[in-house]
C-alpha cells in the first residue's frame, strides 16, 4: 500500500501594519461582543426574527444581515470589529452537541 504524505507550510507575511490591524479589529470585536452580552434580553425580546449587526457598540437591524450591515458599516465606517447574529423567531432550548 503507497503510503501518502501530506505537507504544511505556514508563511508568515504579516507586517506590523496588518498584525496592528488585526489588533485593533480585536479590540473592536470584544467591546462589540461585550455591549450585546450586557443587552442580550431587551435586543432579543425586541428584534425576535430580525438579523442583526453591533458596530460601535450600537445596534442595527434589518430582515437580512446584508441591511443590518450596510446600516452598521454607514453609522460606523471605521469598526471593522463588527458581529451579525439572527435571532430566532421562537425562544426556545437549544442544545448544542459534538458528535462522537
Amino acid at each position: 500500500m503507497k503510503e501518502n504524505q501530506i505537507v504544511i507550510e505556514f508563511e508568515n507575511s504579516e507586517s506590523p501594519e496588518e498584525l496592528a490591524a488585526a489588533g485593533q479589529q480585536r479590540e473592536q470585536f470584544d467591546r462589540n461582543s461585550a455591549w450585546l452580552q450586557a443587552h442580550i434580553p431587551e435586543v432579543y425580546e425586541k428584534h425576535r426574527g430580525k438579523c442583526i449587526c453591533i458596530a460601535g457598540q450600537e445596534l442595527f437591524v434589518g430582515d437580512t444581515a446584508r441591511i443590518a450591515v450596510s446600516l452598521a458599516t454607514a453609522a460606523h465606517p471605521d469598526d471593522r470589529g463588527w458581529f451579525t447574529r439572527y435571532i430566532p423567531t421562537e425562544k426556545v432550548a437549544r442544545i448544542y452537541a459534538m458528535p462522537r
